[in-house]
């Protein structure tokens, strides 16, 4: 028997805002306490699942398949650390992680100090956000989130007896960090808004609700957070948001001392902070330094004034960020929207550069844990090229393949090829695409496109290589990244270009590299499947408001797409420090620029492609309501009989399932999903 296409009942509701009155019919649905609500949530998995049903036999061999080019009994490379080597390994079967470390030598005998799929036993979802050794390698601090809120406990372990503390801290978020003392922890602490505005000092063996308040964050614009710099000699407080930063440090061997402001907070002033020697080492954009510099200062005069430049700014050449070891600076920068590293002897000040071969890649610096050591462990990827890790001697400049990611069954880099292509935005600016496909793929237009995007908080989605896609690849689709305006994978110019009264740049140059493709023969109109989540499904959104016709279909995986509600709402935990990135709809300048491309409130009578929408019922970041509110307002207006799909995953938040099987199963409903539309094997 069919389940009914759900229907959520209108319960219109009045929003008045600088005279301008909107009829939200769908707004009741926040209430997660109306049985109503979660009746409808129900309702819609429900109609999901059945809709599905013919595909369950596709979905299983999906995740079969995705599955078995995993290596399960896989480990990480181990990186040192006084006299022990940590590490990261899984077993096969389970779904978690297991952090070990071994003493003496990677071969030595293992000591597991979190297995996580223990912590998850008759558990839902489980995952574990930081953990931190003692400097002394005696005692280790992790927090656990077990509901996918992002809200999360700390637990404490003595490492020589294998006991947890009766000391857990709850209503933690992701920082912590110890103190040279070995007995001091710094962490933060969530507000009832779930922003984190609070930093703790706890001294073991204590009452954690006598722990001692160290900063406090009054401004509702700002997140706080806690670091400790490289060398460890100190630990830093930062508060930011709205594309302002503001750094304290105190002495890392006395954690009862007070801090020390570095510079106050000022408009579009943003920096980070290391520390080496007698100085500091800050990236930042201070003197209109649009794409940053890094500048340094001594530890005893911090201030601006103080200032001055180590690595100058280069308009054009954004800097990620930078690392430090006693021997040397490393900085992370990017050239025509590709990663560079390089590398400076800090004591005859000469560089150089990793060679870095493909035509696009992307690479992670993973730095050392050992500050004299003048190894540099990175990984490099791209659209064919599994993550390989290397350790780079940058004194002797040679490099030392460790490990690549294995990918089981007949996978062969030589089978795939990968390219970067540019399309043209209305206003004429060049917008990167990277595409991977097999090489016995036809480019005659026949072949279906998987295009995804985000494009906004100035993140940068690298080229990086997917063992999962591969799915859709070795089935005769085309994969394609945008690079869109709203990242920052060409400065900061191209970040602002996509914000703020510019955000409809980001649609517009997704739609443009659509068209593109189509022009260029990779694939033809209404071929084409789009995939975007959270800021990215909020461009799912706006594109299928404005050009349905070019999309077979639509993945949009936690959306955020009540766009203009959501800024109206100063409660919920981001919204006030994103009014640099959106604006400030209590401007009625932005209001009225929010509500001319939020894509809940631009639903309109037309036909839309296939639409398969999810959201998480614990989410902190878009809340559920946001999926579930645009699938009711899109069933409601829509004129075809193509499939809408919302399935709210009730017990997780944002980031989806925690275990790595539970990730595949939710890919594969995605993936069966699309070849169902696509009547395609």
């Amino acid at each position: 028997m069919t389940e009914p296409t759900p229907s959520a009942p209108k319960r219109p509701k009045e929003i008045t805002t600088h005279g301008d009155t909107r009829i939200d019919p769908w707004f009741w649905l926040r209430d997660v306490e109306d049985p109503a609500t979660l009746e409808y949530l129900r309702a819609e998995n429900a109609h999901t699942e059945a809709v599905m049903a013919p595909e369950e036999e596709l979905q299983e061999r999906l995740f079969l398949e995705m599955r078995a080019r995993i290596k399960e009994d896989d480990s990480t490379v181990p990186e040192k650390e006084g006299e022990y080597y940590y590490y990261t390994r899984f077993e096969e079967g389970k779904q978690y992680p297991i952090h070990c470390r071994k003493r003496g030598s990677p071969d030595g005998p293992e000591e597991i100090l979190i297995n996580v799929n223990e912590l998850a036993e008759g558990k839902d979802y489980t995952r574990v956000g930081s953990w931190e050794n003692s400097p002394d390698h005696k005692w280790l601090a992790y927090s656990v989130d077990s509901d996918g809120s992002e809200q999360y406990t700390i637990v404490i372990k003595n490492l020589e007896t294998g006991e947890l503390l009766d000391e857990a801290i709850p209503n933690s978020y992701y920082s912590l960090e110890w103190a040279n003392d070995n007995r001091t922890i710094f962490y933060d602490v969530l507000d009832e808004n779930h922003r984190p505005v609070k930093i703790f000092r706890h001294q073991l063996g204590e009452d954690p609700s006598k722990d001692e308040l160290v900063y406090e964050e009054k401004d509702e614009r700002f997140f706080v957070g806690v670091a400790k710099s490289s060398s460890q000699r100190f630990i830093f407080v930062a508060s930011s948001g709205n594309n302002m930063s503001e750094w304290y440090f105190m002495d890392g061997n006395d954690p009862s001392s007070e801090l020390t402001l570095v510079e106050p907070r000022r408009p579009d002033f943003e920096y980070d902070i290391d520390h080496h020697g007698e100085r500091f080492l800050i990236r930042n954009n201070g003197d209109g330094a649009r794409d940053f510099k890094v500048s340094e200062t001594p530890v005893s005069a911090p201030g601006f004034a103080n200032w001055r430049d180590f690595v100058p700014h280069v308009l054009g050449r954004p800097i990620g960020g930078f690392g430090l070891s006693q021997d040397y600076f490393v900085l992370y920068y990017r050239t025509n929207g590709l990663p560079q590293v390089q590398m400076r002897n800090l004591a005859s000040g000469e560089t150089h550069e990793l060679t870095l071969d493909e035509e696009d890649y992307a690479v992670r610096l993973q730095g050392n844990r050992e500050w004299e050591s003048s190894n540099l462990r990175f990984s490099y990827a791209s659209l064919t090229t599994p993550a390989t890790v290397y350790d780079y001697d940058m004194d002797t400049r040679e490099r030392e393949f460790r490990k690549q990611t294995e990918v089981l069954g007949d996978f062969s880099s030589d089978k795939y090829q990968s390219r970067r292509v540019f399309a043209t935005a209305e206003d004429g600016t060049q917008i990167p695409i990277s595409l991977l496909y097999a090489k016995d793929t036809p480019l005659d237009g026949s072949a279906p496109l998987y295009l995804y995007g985000y494009g906004s908080y100035g993140i940068i989605i690298d080229s990086d290589f997917s063992s999962v896609r591969l799915s859709l690849v070795d089935r005769g689709y085309i994969f394609a990244i945008t690079h869109v305006r709203g990242g920052m994978d060409l400065g900061w110019d191209w970040y602002e270009g996509g914000k703020l009264l510019n955000k409809k740049n980001t649609f517009t140059d997704f739609i443009a590299c659509a068209e593109h493709l189509i022009q260029e023969g990779y694939t033809t109109k209404g071929n084409i499947v789009s995939s975007g989540g959270s800021a990215g499904g909020m461009l799912m959104g706006a594109i299928v408001n404005l050009r349905p016709d070019l999309f077979k279909a639509v993945i949009a995986d936690v959306p955020f797409v009540d766009v203009l509600n959501t800024m109206l709402d100063d409660t919920l935990p981001l919204t006030t420090m994103e009014y640099n990135e959106w604006g400030n709809p209590n401007d009625p300048q932005y209001y009225n620029y929010i509500k001319s491309y939020s894509p809940y409130d631009n639903v309109k009578s037309q036909d839309y492609p296939h639409m398969l929408i999810t959201g998480g019922l614990s989410d902190p970041r878009v809340t559920y309501w946001e999926p579930t509110k645009w699938a009711a307002q899109l069933r409601e207006l829509k004129t075809n009989d193509n499939l809408l799909l919302l399935k709210i995953h009730m017990d997780s938040g944002h980031a989806g399932a925690s275990g790595r099987f539970d990730r595949l199963r939710e890919v594969a409903l995605e993936y069966a999903f699309i070849l169902k539309v696509f009547a395609l094997e």
